[in-house]
């Protein structure tokens, strides 16, 4: 039997023995996404390009879950762990279906690309909806549950997943292959690096994926500070560039002069795969003395130590036997449904919800996102069997009748080049008018924000202008407010919007899979209480934003905001009255007690934030624990959340993480202590003083 055929050894020593088995030339080749087979050693042919950050991505029929924003504003990492273990489980059903009919193609294979870690920092970013949100602790806790549910705890990964884009990157979209992300060392450890040494050290996640940008000067996949972070944080998976990220040392950041100059500096410094075709050019490199053997080598180990990680070259595994038939199963969506239900954050409501259908006999459902498939995609997504969308859902579940218009288009001002602008809007006043109540249907899809190349439209290359939904909506809900009628706005957006309205109740229901439908029916009606939170900053006006090249975190995000808050970070209301009434601390943990003084049963979340007072401190709180509890109306309980000793630390201006205070006081509330956030929940925090010798 081969040395790398034998399950004995460690999947090190059998990935040195396969590695060492292949020439020079083919160990290159192993080196692209597209690997071909190496025939004389039995090696079969591999694209390690699949995507899988809300369900398995781009390879026909899948689960569709809400996009990880609306994952993130949960705030529950069972139920993202167990969407990773769907996503996972659908991927190797598809594997094993595909390679059975001799199938090795693009978005098939084992090495998932996906979570995404990078920090929403700014809401015009177009790929934030990607993102756990702005907060390094809750996008750590979130990346490590879906790192986990994807890899399962087996001596066999039952998939790899890639903590992506390494690091410091969040746009702008259109200037993403030159651009230059310059972050202090205080910003470095504070906010860009966290939630990438969790995944690294405490989820073992098998791939980092760098960015496209420089970092401080140097190529994010090639930047010798970025590589040192990982060897110190034990990491021992393998490096991908982002695709045709490689390329742009020559074309676009000026770090090279030639395209063999690109592969050797990103080889030489430690990316082992390459998501592009520049490596097809190291054979070059290695003749021209850019460089060596063992360059080629040393990345090939990691590479072929991943696939047999995934057990590719066994005989057997324990994954081998999931059939085709769990894809877009019942339970799969039921999953899906669970994670909508807890995703939706309501962040007004005046009394009208939820809907009493004794009164309301007839809703007119309005706007561009009311019957949309796209607007419960997100993107990189894969495709249902069904999709639920927000009409469907109204009209599965409403005992009236539902008078249905669009409103008007996503963002273009009429329907056809004959026809006036607003060509739409006297349907929508009709149906406003016969009806009831309406529910109005806005936001954006992943037409409008996301990837650079991907929107197809007059906006920013996937980033947003501002904060504002586009002109033909804001029009719409002036003339359908201007009506009288009571109003609910439901809006389907991947980031922080301000709709510029007062209407009587206001859903954010994210990019919310394909069960969505369902999911907000049920919040509309009553039939489950909204419990999610928002894991972004709702902030008032793009004029008072930081400029979106800036990097700094100065009045970024809740830890440092100064100003222009709409909605803050955390928060969220539910059909109930959830407090917080006591909190104790002792030894790392924290015990809650809390209470549902409300008249109806819900889920809501616990969260805890620490204020340091040393001089090196956030300005604001920091998230640090965090529970989804469900309550009966009446019920209390004691929840007990682990406080990490990190909550506890600061970082100074030269990039060192300690303790440099010994006074802290940590909070415990459905939301952020900040006045704000008390005044729109109606209900108060509890507070614990903590003192360190």
């Amino acid at each position: 039997m081969e040395k790398y055929l034998d399950k004995s050894l460690s999947a090190e020593e059998r990935a040195i023995a396969l590695t060492d088995a292949m020439t020079t030339e083919e160990q290159a080749s192993q080196l692209r996404y597209d690997a071909p087979a190496v025939e004389r050693l039995g090696i079969p042919e591999y694209n390690w390009w699949n995507e899988g950050i809300h369900g398995l991505a781009r390879s026909g029929i899948a689960t569709i879950f809400p996009q990880a924003i609306g994952l993130a504003a949960m705030f529950d990492t069972e139920r993202v762990g167990k969407a990773a273990v769907v996503t996972s489980t659908e991927a190797r059903a598809k594997y094993n279906s595909y390679t059975k009919y001799g199938d090795r193609d693009i978005y098939k294979g084992l090495t998932l690309w996906a979570p995404n870690i990078n920090i929403f920092r700014d809401p015009r970013w177009g790929r934030g909806h990607e993102t756990y949100g702005e907060d390094p602790f809750l996008t750590a806790e979130n990346g490590k549950a879906y790192v986990k549910g994807l890899q399962g705890d087996s001596d066999v990964l039952r998939v790899a997943a890639c903590a992506k884009h390494f690091a410091v990157h969040s746009g702008p979209e259109a200037v993403r292959h030159e651009f230059n992300a310059i972050a202090t060392p205080k910003d470095m450890e504070e906010t860009y690096l966290p939630a990438f040494e969790a995944l690294v050290r405490d989820a073992n996640v098998e791939s980092v994926m760098g960015a496209y940008n420089r970092v401080n000067g140097e190529g994010a996949c090639a930047s010798k500070f970025l590589m040192g972070k990982l060897e110190e944080w034990g990491f021992d998976g393998y490096f991908v560039s982002d695709c045709w990220a490689v390329r742009d040392f020559h074309e676009h950041h000026g770090l090279t002069t030639t395209i063999v100059e690109s592969a050797a500096l990103a080889l030489k410094t430690g990316c082992d795969l390459n998501c592009g075709c520049t490596y097809m050019h190291l054979p070059t490199a290695l003749s021209a003395g850019l460089v060596d053997k063992e360059d080629i080598r040393k990345a090939c180990i990691h590479l072929m130590r991943t696939r047999i990680r995934l057990g590719m070259f066994d005989d057997k595994t324990e994954y081998d036997d999931i059939p085709y038939t769990v894809v877009s199963s019942d339970e799969h969506k039921n999953i899906s449904l669970e994670c909508a239900e807890r995703s939706i954050v309501m962040l007004k409501n005046n009394g009208i919800l939820p809907i009493d259908e004794n009164k309301i006999k007839t809703l007119a459902v309005i706007g561009p996102n009311s019957d949309s498939r796209t607007a419960l995609e997100g993107n990189y997504n894969g495709t249902a069997d069904k999709y639920n969308t927000l009409l469907d859902g109204i009209r599965e579940r409403f005992s009236g009748r539902v008078i249905f218009a669009e409103g008007c288009h996503l963002y273009k001002n009429k329907s056809s080049v004959l026809a006036r602008t607003g060509d739409r809007y006297a349907e929508a006043l009709a149906a406003a008018e016969y009806a009831d109540a309406v529910i109005l249907c806005v936001g954006l899809d992943a037409t409008i924000e996301g990837e650079e190349g991907d929107t197809g439209n007059e906006f920013s290359s996937g980033d947003k202008n501002d904060i504002r939904l586009p002109e033909p909506q804001r029009i719409l809900i002036e003339k359908i407010m201007a009506t009288g009628k009571p109003v609910v706005i439901v809006c389907a957006a991947g980031s922080a919007i301000n709709t510029e309205s007062d209407p009587d109740a206001l859903l954010h229901v994210w990019y919310p899979g394909s069960e969505g439908g369902i999911a907000l029916a049920e919040v509309l009606f009553g039939d489950i209480s909204p419990s999610g939170k928002l894991p972004v900053t709702f902030y008032e006006k793009s004029e008072l934003l930081p400029e979106f090249t800036d990097y700094s975190m100065k009045n970024r995000t809740y830890r440092y905001a100064e100003n222009n808050v709409l909605f803050p970070f955390g928060y969220g209301l539910t059909y109930s009255k959830v407090e917080c009434t006591a909190v104790e601390y002792s030894d790392g943990t924290a015990a809650v007690t809390v209470v549902n003084n409300g008249s109806t049963a819900t889920e809501d979340v616990v969260e805890l934030y620490i204020k340091d007072y040393s001089e090196n401190a956030v300005p604001n709180v920091s998230l640090c624990g965090f529970r989804r509890v469900a309550l009966d109306a009446g019920e209390k309980l004691t929840v007990k959340i682990a406080v990490s000793e990190k909550a506890f630390t600061a970082v100074n201006e030269a990039g060192k993480r300690a303790r440099f205070g010994n006074k802290f006081t940590l909070y415990a509330g459905t939301h952020q202590p900040d006045e704000l956030s008390c005044t729109l929940s109606g209900t108060g925090c509890v507070s614990t003083e903590i003192t360190f010798d």
